[in-house]
Order: C-alpha cells, then structure tokens, then sequence
C-alpha cells in the first residue's frame, strides 16, 4: 500500500485544489464550535447545531463548498474543548478514513506546534490504507483512500515532519499489507523473500537461515515448531548499522505464519485470524527499515522467528524435548505454546551479540488479552528499560502497561526430564506472566558480568487485531500497534 503525498503549507485553505477541505469541531460546554474560527467560516460556524455537529470523536458531516478551489467540506469531531496532538492525531485519522473514495484532502486544523503538524499527518496517512490484493477493483473503488493530504501549517522544520510521517505510515502499512496476507501466500520462505524486498533499497544488511542453516547454528525451537509443515522455518537478521553509532538496540519478532496449534490442536473457530500470529515479526521488520529511513543514529538488529505451526506425522508432539539455541533442553507440554519456543532461539541469538538492551514483539498468548483487553499492550522485564518504553509510548499516545514476572511462577516451569517445561497442564492462570518468565531464562548476561541484558517481551496479542469498530485512524483488523513507540524509542537510545 503506497503512503499518500503528504504537504505542509501556509497557503489559503480554501485556495488549494482538493476534494475535501476538513475542519475540526471542539466539544465545549457551550456546545460545538469550529476550532478555526475565521471570517470565511462564519456560515459553517453558525449552521452547526443545524446539521448535528457535536465535535464528539468519529463524528464526520460532509457539507457542499462554501466556495474557494475546495469542492466540499468535513467537520469532524475533535472530542476536546482544547486541542492537543493526540486529539488532532485520533481526528485527522477518523476523517480520512470516513471520507474514503475521495483522492485529495486538506485539513486546517489549529496547530500550535511542530509536534501538532506531526500528528496530523501522521494520523491522516496511517489511516490512508486498504488491502485490494484478493478483491475486485469495482469492489473498493468507494472505500480508496486518499493520493494526496496537505496540512496548513507553519514550520522551518515542514520536511524533516513530512518524512517521519511518511516512515512512520508506511511502517505500519507494511505489517498490515503482511498480517492481511493469508497464509496460503504468506509462509516462511515468503515472508523472508518480502523482507529482503522491503529493505531492498534501504542499506539494510539481511541474512536468512534456512533449515540447513538452523539446524547447523542450533535453532532447535524454530526447528521443532516447524517440523509439521511441509513449508519448512526460516530466521531472518536484519542489520541497520549507521556510521558513528554508539548504542545497540535488539528486536525479536515472533513470527508464526500460521498457528493451528499443531498437534495440540486449536478449535476451528480459534484457529480463524491466526494468520496474524506472524505479526510481531512484522513490527520488527517494519521498525528496522523505519529507522533506517529517518537515519536514526542507532545501531538495531532485527530477529525474525518464522514457522508454521501444523499437525502432521513429522509434527513436534508433546513430551517431546528440543534443544533450543545454545544448548537449554525444552520439555513441550503443549504444542501450540509455540511462540515462546521460536523466541527463545531469538532472544539467545541476540544475546550473543551483547546489544544494550533487546525487545521482543510477539502476539503470544490469549491471557494478556483476558487481562488488559484489545487496547493495552502488556509489558514485562527490566523495571527502568519498560519505564523508557512506557514514557515513549505516552508521549506517541500508545497505550502500554507494565506487569509483573513473579518468581514464584519460575517452578511451574519445572520438567521431570529437561531443563524447562514450556507449559503448565491443567492451570491457566497467570498464562502471560508465565510466558514471560519462560522467555527470561533465554536473556544473555551483559559482557563480563552477571547481570542479565536489560530486556522488554511486549504481548500484543489483544492490540494488534481490532475486531471490533473502527475509531480514530484504527480500521477494523491488523493495527500496527508498538510501532510508532519503537520507533520513538530507537530515537531515544540515538540521542543517549
């Protein structure tokens, strides 16, 4: 999906050339009330209670020209009394993606600052995205989004703010175009080709491990999840490394192109939309070629975990025990507890190249959505590290929350014949936490001492499928979630 153009400019609003002019709507006490108040919108001010206009959020009108080059207008809602980004970011999504079938769009809304400027545009090209792929053109022709979006504005910074947005949209559209892709097409060797097409021109060094190479350096969890499928596993590394960069930032992606379970098996309703367990590694590979595309000053590694996790003779059964990457033995007691399985070759992988710090994204277990529902995205590790995650993510208006690893949960582990257990049997409770300190055993220990690697495990699980309503720049299905927080993030550790 290519990102529309996206313009900042100080002209006259109604002098530009576009199909919708768009114009916020503030919820007051008093009533709505237009967030530009100028001469030239006196008439649309005064009709707004006529037409309904509240200014509560998701609320669009489309109302005919009021003259100038703009051949109709939008109010849409803003849901405050006083702008902020978050709210100007959540409206400018809300407005593209209700408009649809509309090719040029200008929004003139009250931004204050270059953090304002972002936001619109950010929100507004997210939101510019459909999947077409398997659909009859005539089909979507009312729902395409926009080719082009201008935002009236000022900054001596206007393409330094178009290029983030630019990035950071077209991020997020690439694990959509991924995640929606079913898995017939999408599968491990398919998924490593379009990684190595994504980053093809953006200076990113790529190697792919296939079974021979797994199997050479170790990778038993990769291995064995993908022992069922005739479509065999892959690891892909994705290196970023820029000129004069002092710090190191690791990312892991769980990467199961499809989850039936195997022979644990699924029920059929649950294993419908596990295409989408590859997600995690979508966010890795989106994130990496991101900063690449801002030239963050960073070195990131990107760790794509791929397999198929399928029920066949040769699958993985349980009682079995894998030797996962650097030599800890794995008793399975539940095939499909197979995310934790695949990252945990990651996770040791990473290690071994002494990163300061390492991350992994992964749509691991349906607990983290029985605690924190479908906007929250759990996080569990090293206290300060999820602190920098979590300021990052507030600030990018991310919704992220910390949880615990208790130790207490550390014997459940326990197997009567390896050194782990990947499961518990018969006792669901605490399922996310106890996923998270299973990964913590596979975290390397910082060079020359004890401590180990500050490490973050994001369960995006719930977050990163809506299937509920749309909202804001949200659509229904992939969202794209935690990319825009690692991407503030590798800015961060940049800066340090």
């Amino acid at each position: 999906m290519t990102v529309p153009q996206l313009t900042i400019t100080t002209d006259n609003p109604l002098s530009i050339d576009s199909d919708v002019l768009v114009l916020g709507v503030l919820s007051t006490p008093d009533g709505a009330a237009l967030a530009v108040d100028t001469a030239e919108y006196a008439s649309i001010g005064a009709a707004l209670e006529a037409v309904g206009a509240t200014g509560s959020r998701d609320q669009l009108i489309r109302l005919p020209s009021i003259g100038g080059s703009a051949r109709s207008v939008a109010l849409v809602g803003l849901g405050v009394s006083e702008p902020n980004s978050q709210a100007l970011r959540f409206a400018a999504g809300a407005a593209v993606r209700l408009l649809g079938g509309v090719e040029t769009v200008t929004f003139h809304f009250p931004v204050a600052s270059d953090e304002d400027l972002d936001a619109v545009l950010e929100g507004a090209a997210i939101a510019a995205y459909s999947f077409t792929r398997y659909r009859a053109a005539s089909l979507d022709k009312e729902k395409n989004p926009p080719s082009a979006i201008t935002v009236v504005g000022e900054s001596t910074n206007s393409d330094a703010i178009v290029a983030r947005a630019q990035a950071i949209a077209d991020a997020i559209h690439l694990v959509k175009d991924l995640v929606n892709t079913p898995p017939i097409d999408l599968f491990p060797q398919s998924f490593a080709d379009a990684a190595i097409e994504a980053v093809a021109s953006d200076g990113i060094d790529v190697t792919v491990l296939d079974e021979q190479g797994l199997s050479e350096g170790g990778y038993g969890g990769i291995l064995g999840v993908g022992m069922g499928s005739a479509r065999p596993p892959r690891m892909v590394r994705l290196e970023y490394s820029p000129a004069g960069a002092t710090r190191h930032l690791a990312l892991v992606g769980k990467g199961i192109t499809f989850d039936s379970g195997g022979l644990s098996l699924k029920p059929a309703a649950s294993m419908v939309g596990m295409k989408y367990d590859m997600t995690g590694a979508a966010t890795v590979l989106a994130v990496v070629r991101a900063a690449s595309r801002l030239r963050l000053p960073v070195k990131i590694t990107g760790w794509l975990c791929l397999a198929e996790n399928m029920p066949s003779s040769t699958a993985l059964r349980p009682n079995d025990v894998i030797t996962v990457r650097g030599g800890t033995t794995v008793e399975v007691l539940n095939t499909d507890a197979e995310g934790r399985l695949v990252l945990a070759d990651g996770l040791v992988a990473a290690s071994e190249e002494m990163p300061d710090a390492i991350i992994d994204v992964a749509t691991l277990t349906g607990a983290a959505i029985v605690a924190l529902g479908n906007r929250y995205v759990p996080m569990m590790g090293d206290e300060n590290l999820l602190a920098r995650i979590s300021k990052v993510a507030d600030q990018v208006d991310e919704k992220v929350w910390p949880m615990p690893m208790p130790d207490e949960l550390r014997p459940a582990l326990n197997s009567d014949v390896a050194d782990l257990a990947n499961a518990r049997i018969g006792n669901s409770a605490g399922g996310m936490l106890l996923a998270s300190v299973f990964l913590r055993e596979f975290i390397g220990t910082a060079d020359g001492t004890e401590t180990r690697i500050p490490w973050a495990h994001l369960d995006i699980a719930g977050a990163a499928n809506n299937s509920g309503g749309a909202y804001g720049f949200t659509g229904k299905g992939p969202t794209g979630v935690t990319v825009r927080t690692l991407v503030a993030l590798a800015h961060e550790f940049g800066q340090a």
